[in-house]
């Protein structure tokens, strides 16, 4: 299990899938990599590819928001990251790019989900937007674009937080729940091409 501690992304090892244990580095400390104090490094999700694994994570230097992806063959030496997806109609505040999770359809299209917007929390006084996610297609894993809208933009959902799961030959897409982002709803997700 791979998790962001605020400043490095870090992994947990269990043999039940209930008892995890942390994974310990050569450095003597739990941060495989990360992308410098103050720059909240999290949200990290790994897909298999071209026989490495790319981690995708959210980080915000300068208070903008970016994805960065980096690749392995082992979970012990990782690429220099590299930023994925940045700007757009998504902005570029520090939270433009939450959440990123990426699914790779067929040999070679790649779809990038990132979160600006969670919607309303239950009884906080603070006004929020609605929940937007907006969506980018790539054939490059590598990149979703930098302030490339025109090339890469999709569409938006009004979801937080989405995660694209593939089960016994079906997809579907769980999101946080509306308002009081209390728990996490489910449905069925059909792809059609435009």
């Amino acid at each position: 299990m791979f998790y962001g501690d605020w400043v490095n992304i870090c992994h947990t090892a269990s043999k039940d899938g209930k008892n995890f244990t942390r994974v310990i580095q050569a450095n003597g400390k739990t941060g495989m990599f990360t992308e410098g104090p103050g720059n909240n490094t999290r949200d990290v999700i790994l897909l298999p590819h071209a026989g490495k694994w790319f981690a995708y994570y959210t980080a915000y230097p300068n208070r903008q928001g970016m994805v960065y992806v980096r690749t392995t063959g082992d979970f012990i030496d990782w690429s220099p990251s590299s930023v994925a997806a940045y700007g757009g109609r998504a902005g570029t505040n520090a939270y433009s790019s939450e959440c990123p999770h990426v699914v790779k359809l067929g040999d070679g299209n790649f779809y990038l989900f990132k979160t600006q917007t969670y919607g309303p929390f239950k009884g906080d006084i603070r006004k929020r937007d609605a929940p937007r996610t907006s969506i980018y297609y790539s054939n490059d894993p590598m990149m979703f674009g930098i302030n490339q809208d025109d090339r890469y933009f999709v569409c938006t959902l009004p979801v937080a937080a989405p995660e694209i799961i593939y089960y016994k030959d079906r997809y579907y897409i769980a999101a946080l729940n509306e308002g009081a982002l209390d728990g996490i709803r489910i449905a069925k997700l059909t792809w059609v091409k435009k």
